[in-house]
């Protein structure tokens, strides 16, 4: 699905460690929705939405 209103990045966590530090990322894969929520690990889709919406209030 694309939207404008989107954008995302994917950063390779073992290039980057200062970044990894920064953001406590210890699993991977590890989603950080406007520096507000964060999901690490696989989830369902419907867990991943939810977390986006909350992320977005």
């Amino acid at each position: 699905m694309e939207n404008p209103h989107i954008r995302a990045e994917a950063i390779e966590a073992s290039e980057f460690p200062e970044l990894s530090q920064q953001y406590a990322v210890y699993g991977v894969p590890k989603s950080i929705i406007n520096e507000k929520v964060e999901v690490e690990g696989a989830v369902p889709d419907a867990a991943f939405l939810q977390q986006l919406l909350q992320a977005v209030k």
